[in-house]
């Protein structure tokens, strides 16, 4: 777990701790929904799942812009979704995250993807899920939580070894 972590925080464009914004977690929900939308709007697996990602990405986010984090790896996203956000989101929250990454590299990068119109069905329903989880846990958000997360960010860090 650690080394995950710790890994994202040594990378160039890893896991930093910002300014927590609010008006940046706002933007951020928009985002999401503006993909959701298009998600619903398209008819082709591919885009569905692209989108159906970025949704999921962008909620994700939000709630990490409204804690002051920035990554621009998606992967080091999930990552600190896993290991730090673990109060808010289920394992199984972090699966379904990680599985549309994956699912998004094979339709956007492959051509002979094996993702099936089943799989992007069931990712059509459960975006909107994590959107309206996602706005809930930014709304919820108080000085004390986000203070306690980036303290215990600093913590696993330290304990790893790295610098923050």
């Amino acid at each position: 777990m650690r080394d995950r972590l710790s890994w994202c925080a040594g990378i160039k464009n890893g896991i930093r701790i910002v300014e927590p914004n609010d008006n940046l977690a706002t933007a951020y929900l928009k985002k999401a929904e503006e993909a959701m939308e298009a998600m619903h709007s398209v008819t082709s697996n591919d885009w569905k799942i692209s989108t159906g990602y970025y949704s999921l990405y962008f909620s994700l986010y939000s709630v990490l812009t409204g804690i002051g984090f920035r990554s621009e790896n998606h992967t080091c996203t999930i990552v600190l979704m896993r290991h730090l956000l673990d109060g808010f989101f289920t394992p199984e929250e972090c699966e379904m995250v990680e599985r549309a990454r994956q699912a998004r590299v094979e339709t956007q990068y492959y051509v002979a993807g094996d993702v099936s119109r089943a799989y992007a069905e069931r990712l059509a329903q459960q975006v909107p899920r994590f959107l309206v989880k996602c706005r809930g846990i930014v709304d919820g958000l108080n000085e004390r939580e986000v203070q306690a997360l980036r303290e215990r960010y600093r913590m696993l860090i330290e304990e790893s070894g790295e610098r923050w």
